[in-house]
């Protein structure tokens, strides 16, 4: 597994529009988890829990309504 509890990423938002645009939205955030795939696992994107303050929480949340989300290894 590439990423493991305690590891460090930034998360990036990336827009639908293809245009390559993206935002980091948090950066140097710690990894808490990153649970076992309940389903297939070529599905989609791995759910990947990440410890924030609850401000950077919303926005991230509020982020994953419009934009894809990415972390990348810090």
């Amino acid at each position: 597994r590439l990423l493991r509890p305690g590891d460090r990423v930034d998360v990036v938002a990336t827009g639908d529009g293809g245009a390559g645009d993206a935002s980091v939205l948090a950066r140097g955030v710690r990894v808490a988890k990153v649970p076992e795939p309940v389903e297939d696992p070529s599905a989609g994107g791995a759910l990947v829990v990440v410890s924030v303050p609850r401000a950077t929480a919303h926005r991230l949340v509020g982020a994953a309504t419009t934009a894809r989300l990415a972390v990348t290894l810090c």
